[in-house]
């Protein structure tokens, strides 16, 4: 056999031996393929889903390590002198910022090394490791610029985070800083949050050296607010004055313009002579001599009050004090609870509760401290007087009145409290009496010309008026003034409509009637009124205003600030939690917080002016 005969053999052998296998491994496919085909369909429900625990920690924390070690890093970032080989899918995955760099058309997406201008380089090798780890000290000494740098690169968890840390550390002595620089670095919740803080704060924060070092425009966004919290305007003047003199010669040509942001109008004419009119920061200037002026003229001429009234008019809110709701009419019985309003705070609260509940009484405040007389206990008329101090908050029981009385008016004129009319459980009456602080006695004064009860009485211009209400035939419209220099009451203009059960109060040299019912003696539905009329004692004559936004009787009115404000009172159905308030100037009512759900009353108030709880 030739040597070719023998690679042809060979070559036939291993052709076969090649076909024998490849039919060997096309049936090992063909039973793979059935068992797995044979698995599928079995439908024996063994699949499972496999997660790895802490994956994704794990895969950051060996990325941190060849952070450490430098390795498979592909970007270097240059901060000051320092120099960080990072990765870029770590930043991107972290910060916009990094990821629109990287993923930009731009030259840096293709740079092996990138500078990063005027950052701060601890708080950018900080940023990084965050990227990493997700977790970052926050330390007093570099929120600030970590702050600063989180925001640039757009990592807005740490922002978050540093603001909130911010906030925890705010204090009279740094709240001004802080507020700057959140509003540099656009944080407006914290911008938002410190600068209220500062209003509330800020009897102690003109103490510091921060709002001494503040830039005029500074102080006037300051002084603008209408939510800093002081006890008068004069704090406002002092913290001027303050300011000035700290460097008199580079700020006394702000003065004027300052000025101008302190509402001088609403300082005693005492205060304005004694510290105003001869200082010599104003004197020679006449912007502040005209500011000066308009100030004076506010006071000596009242009866042009309503053609004066300008910003500098308006109060803040910390100084026109607080509402007191007293009692009243609850769940038709008598409510024991007294709430209170706090323009500041924007909301009513609890303050404390009477000794015992009673409808139709009357309620008025005397030497800072609030005296409740009268009203009924059920059927029984009360004479009984309580009076709550506010120093100590507690209640003590003062001399009962000589009458039984419910459904009375109460209000103070020249220091003496006056209880008029109501009726005593059998008649309506005509009599009052007057209490006197000083020598705690009661005593009687000349009597209304007619009996009537739940009229409204109010003081304007050193007289009682006495308003509405209602006798044994009807309901009222007529009014009373009383003169305690003559010990003589005489008639005014009647109003439009009869008015039991009416509101009265005084805003602007008026007296305001809101809302009350007209209804016959025998009982029929009551007519109630939404409508509000201003009686104007320099004509003798009364005037339709604008109407409340529900027509009711037994409202709460009392004045805050330059605006009367309506509490609760009885729509004929049930009480209300309705609170608004009426600007006398734009002759407009608007919602103020109404009372706590499901505890509307109709009851008296009271506004407490000093800050004394």
């Amino acid at each position: 056999m030739s040597v070719s005969d023998g690679l042809k053999m060979s070559a036939g052998v291993n052709k076969g031996d090649q076909e024998q296998q490849l039919s060997l491994t096309k049936k090992d496919a063909t039973t793979s393929e059935q068992s797995i085909s044979s698995l599928l369909s079995t439908g024996s429900g063994s699949d499972e889903y496999f997660k790895a625990p802490r994956h994704a920690d794990n895969s950051l924390k060996i990325m941190e390590e060849y952070l450490h070690q430098q390795q498979l890093t592909d970007i270097t970032l240059i901060a000051g002198e320092k120099r960080f080989p990072v990765h870029r899918l770590v930043l991107s995955a972290a910060s916009e910022y990094f990821a629109a760099m990287f993923r930009s058309p731009l030259r840096e997406s293709n740079q092996q090394e990138i500078e990063l201008k005027e950052v701060d380089p601890d708080a950018v090798w900080l940023l990084i490791l965050y990227c990493y780890k997700g977790s970052i000290e926050l330390r007093e000494d570099c929120v600030e610029t970590l702050l600063a740098t989180a925001s640039l690169f757009q990592i807005e968890a740490v922002v978050k985070a540093c603001c909130q840390f911010l906030i925890k550390q705010l204090h009279p002595s740094n709240c001004l800083g802080i507020s700057m620089f959140a509003d540099a670095q656009g944080c407006t919740d914290l911008q938002s949050v410190s600068h209220t803080y500062t209003t509330e704060h800020f009897m102690e924060v003109m103490k510091n050296q921060e709002f001494l070092l503040l830039s005029s425009s500074d102080v006037a966004k300051l002084f603008e607010s209408d939510n800093l919290k002081i006890p008068s305007e004069e704090t406002v003047f002092n913290a001027l004055i303050n300011w000035l003199e700290y460097d008199l010669t580079n700020r006394k040509k702000d003065a004027s313009k300052l000025l101008s942001l302190v509402r001088l109008p609403l300082l005693s004419p005492v205060f304005i002579a004694d510290h105003i009119h001869d200082n010599e920061i104003f004197k020679n200037d006449k912007n502040s001599q005209e500011l000066i002026m308009e100030a004076m003229k506010y006071h000596l001429l009242p009866e042009r009050r309503p053609l004066l009234q300008t910003s500098r008019t308006k109060p803040r809110k910390a100084t026109v004090g607080r509402i007191l709701a007293v009692g009243g009419f609850v769940h038709n019985k008598g409510d024991t609870t007294i709430d209170v309003f706090s323009p500041s705070d924007n909301l009513w609260k609890n303050l404390t509760s009477m000794k015992s509940g009673r409808l139709q009484f009357g309620a008025a405040v005397v030497e800072s401290k609030l005296i409740v007389v009268g009203g009924r206990d059920g059927l029984k008329t009360l004479n009984t007087v309580e009076e709550l101090d506010f120093t100590t908050m507690k209640w003590t029981t003062l001399p009962c009145m000589n009458t039984n009385r419910h459904g009375l008016g109460v209000a103070v004129l020249g220091g003496p409290l006056y209880a008029v009319g109501g009726h005593d459980g059998w008649s309506f009456l005509q009599t009052v009496e007057r209490w006197d602080p000083n020598t705690q006695e009661w005593s009687y004064i000349a009597p209304m010309p007619y009996a009537r009860s739940t009229h409204g009485a109010a003081v304007l211009n050193d007289k009682l008026y006495v308003i509405g209400g209602r006798d044994t035939h009807s309901c009222l419209n007529t009014v009373e003034c009383y003169d305690p220099h003559t010990n003589k009451w005489t008639s005014c203009s009647s109003m439009a409509n009869c008015r039991g059960g009416v509101g009265v109060g005084v805003a602007n040299g008026c007296l305001y009637a809101l809302g009350g019912y007209d209804a016959t003696a025998k009982g029929s539905n009551a007519c109630r009124y939404s409508s509000v009329e201003r009686y104007d004692p320099k004509t003798d004559t009364w005037t339709m205003v604008a109407p409340m936004s529900l027509a009711r009787d037994a409202i709460g009115v009392c004045l805050l600030g330059d605006q009367l404000v309506a509490v609760g009172g009885y729509d004929g159905q049930q009480t209300s939690t309705i609170c608004e308030a009426y600007d006398p100037i734009q002759n407009e009512w608007h919602q103020v917080p109404p009372l706590a759900e499901g505890k509307g009353r109709a009851g008296p108030c009271v506004t407490i002016k000093d800050p004394i709880f």
